[in-house]
């Protein structure tokens, strides 16, 4: 299979070749040349545990790569899951289901997709005997799972951007308290965006990525996008087989990556009746499925910071699976709106109901449910990256060992404006 940029100004490339190039040369995002329908495949799926229904779902996509080895980076990629099944599927009550995807080392749902990338990495390195330097920006949870993925690899260095002050304090130490000579966290001034827009630009900038063999981990990396579409389809598998089709996936939103995974799915052939985009105050994407308007606005600081983006960089993908559409067209999505003054009397209710404890962001997915309709809530991330919120709406501080132990360590961390040329000054002097 090949790859094609959104923008339609960069030849076709392999698999590996897209992953590690991450973005198009030509500004654009990767993606299929063409989308394979599983639909007939979807009883053999069924009896699958995580790992092996992620390879035969990966194998498709990653011709390149020899099916052997790719089921042995796979199987790697979820070694370190807490949990037996990988994504466990809990019942909650009358059609409700919370999705855990917050087991893996970082304890958010960004390990589904970076444990495998950083695998492709590792052997990108091995193969072409070189080394790399990965480049990413976050709002919360995508730089702690990159540096979990890549953390002591040889021969790859990690750059993480943040929003300086706009990240859960958990959020920054596990970004900033590794210990390591190899990983920078690099705490930029402004928003999410502000850091998003200086990422592109770098990698934008073709020469200076080829000098420094440079890769991005931001969901604009195709396979992050790919290897999310399986944990929907291991939820879907195991539902009840007569409610399938009639299932709507409720996900916490910001970048739109995770979202434009379950229904990049559906367009495989997986029959899913559609997806809820639930926002935090920073609600881009509740206007636009509401109005059919995309406008951006100022970013404003929540209690779910890793959803304070106005610059969605994965809607790129889904305009051009829908360039010429009517946004009437799109019935498979509704969207909801939390605010700051919501969040913690929704993770009251949810305790209080079904005694479970929800983290920020997937507390706004359990806004304005309908108690009629199929639903499954992704819980995104582990309720004690957030003890404080937490604490305060419900008089409980969940807590990890992981996290505690990040506590007594030092933070390190290199305050750079959110500027290009700042950015890739830093990265010529800490490059690998």
């Amino acid at each position: 299979m090949r790859y094609i940029s959104t923008r339609g100004q960069t030849p076709p490339h392999s698999f590996s070749e897209a992953v590690a190039t991450g973005l198009a040369p030509d500004g654009g995002l990767f993606l299929p040349e063409t989308l394979p329908d599983f639909s007939a495949d979807l009883a053999r799926f069924a009896g699958l545990g995580y790992a092996e229904l992620c390879f035969e779902f990966m194998r498709v996509f990653a011709t390149d790569i020899p099916p052997g080895e790719l089921r042995a980076l796979v199987a790697a990629s979820y070694r370190r899951f807490s949990d037996p099944t990988i994504a466990p599927l809990r019942p909650l009550g009358r059609n409700l289901y919370a999705l855990e995807l917050f087991h893996g080392p970082s304890l958010a749902f960004k390990d589904f997709a970076l444990q495998l990338l950083g695998q492709l990495y590792a052997r990108q390195c091995a193969l072409r005997g070189e080394k790399i330097n990965v480049l990413g920006a976050t709002s919360g949870d995508t730089g702690a799972a990159a540096i979990q993925a890549l953390l002591g690899r040889p021969g790859i260095a990690v750059f993480i951007l943040y929003p300086d002050g706009r990240v859960a304090p958990l959020q920054e130490r596990q970004m900033a308290c590794t210990g390591s000579g190899a990983v920078f966290a690099l705490a930029v001034d402004g928003s999410f965006d502000d850091a998003q827009s200086a990422l592109k630009a770098v990698l934008g900038d073709g020469e200076f990525r080829r000098r420094y063999r440079l890769s991005a981990v931001n969901s604009i990396n195709l396979a992050r996008v790919l290897a999310q579409c399986v944990y929907y389809l291991h939820a879907w598998l195991r539902l009840p087989a007569g409610e399938r089709a009639g299932v709507e996936f409720v996900v916490p939103t910001g970048n739109f990556g995770n979202v434009l995974a379950g229904w990049m799915l559906r367009k495989m052939g997986v029959p899913i009746r559609g997806f809820k985009v639930a926002t935090n105050q920073n609600d881009i994407l509740y206007r636009f499925f509401t109005t059919g308007q995309y406008r951006a606005d100022l970013v404003r600081p929540s209690l779910a910071p890793s959803m304070d983006i106005q610059v969605a960089s994965n809607f790129e993908r889904f305009r051009y699976y829908c360039a010429g559409a009517d946004p009437a067209a799109w019935p498979e999505f509704t969207a909801s709106r939390c605010t700051d003054a919501e969040i913690p009397g929704i993770i009251r209710r949810v305790y209080r109901e079904h005694g479970y404890i929800i983290d920020p962001h997937t507390a706004c997915a359990f806004q304005d449910l309908n108690p009629d309709r199929l639903s499954v809530v992704l819980a995104t991330a582990s309720p004690a990256k957030f003890p404080e919120t937490i604490r305060a709406a419900i008089g409980v501080e969940p807590t990890d060992p992981a996290l505690e132990a990040l506590k007594t360590r030092p933070i390190v961390k290199h305050r750079l404006p959110a500027d290009p040329e700042a950015i890739r000054a830093f990265i010529g002097e800490h490059a690998v």
